[in-house]
């Protein structure tokens, strides 16, 4: 796969001033991309990021603050970055908290901001972008998932995320299906353990978690020209992993 020339395009990954984020908007950067550093409260991390992108090869980068799940937060953030770097060519929701409790454990408000997060947040983006992408008639948006969330994971533990990642698969394929004669491509990255993960299962698929390389790779060919027939699928970096239903 020939690796993708970004420069002339303008990527906002959510939640990218730290973690899986903050990777996905690197690897975009060395490909010459103009690049938005989104973040809620992590201001500091968010301004190292910027820098980073700019020595890895960014065009251009900004940072840009926005709570996803307010639709108000959102539109200024669109509007911020167009002001800034011009509109959004792709879009990478990557934002999703998550709840390791048992799920009679979690009081609503935990269970409403997994799902505001998770889904709420990937519509808002999804939705406030999309206007741009169809005057243009190109865009990609690749949204996060979680490894097997269409293959019916059922466990009480970390349930409403479980329940918002099956979610943004749906959502994915209805978005891909809505804008097939818009020159969009929507489609989904699925891990199952990254490398910074909190906790790690005494058993990993291929004894190992993914690696970020692992991910990027996945967005990576998602935003090449040999993808760009390719559209409403699911890419799980798991390793091969099939969850046991408990």
């Amino acid at each position: 796969m020939e690796s993708p020339d970004l420069t002339d395009r303008t990527v906002l990954v959510t939640g990218s001033a730290r973690g899986v984020g903050r990777e996905l908007l690197l690897s975009t950067a060395s490909r010459g991309a103009r690049t938005a550093v989104h973040y809620n409260s992590s201001d500091e991390a968010a301004e190292t990021v910027a820098e980073m992108a700019l020595e890895q090869g960014a065009t251009d980068a900004m940072t840009v603050q926005a709570d996803i799940t307010d639709p108000d937060d959102v539109t200024t953030m669109i509007d911020e970055i167009e002001a800034e770097l011009g509109p959004v060519d792709i879009l990478v929701n990557n934002v999703g908290d998550f709840a390791p409790t048992h799920w009679a454990e979690i009081p609503f408000e935990t269970w409403n901001r997994v799902l505001e997060t998770n889904l709420n947040g990937t519509y808002l983006c999804s939705k406030a972008v999309l206007p741009g992408m169809r005057d243009r008639e190109y865009g990609r948006i690749v949204n996060i998932g979680y490894a097997s969330s269409e293959k019916g994971l059922v466990s009480p533990k970390n349930f409403p995320y479980f329940v918002a990642k099956t979610g943004v698969i749906m959502f994915t394929r209805m978005l891909a299906a809505d804008t097939q004669d818009d020159g969009i491509t929507v489609n989904a990255v699925s891990p199952y353990v990254v490398e910074n993960s909190d906790e790690f299962p005494d058993e990993l698929p291929r004894g190992k978690a993914a690696t970020f390389d692992d991910l990027s790779g996945a967005l990576l060919y998602f935003l090449s020209e040999q993808a760009a027939y390719v559209s409403g699928q699911n890419i799980e970096v798991d390793g091969g992993w099939l969850p046991e239903t408990v």
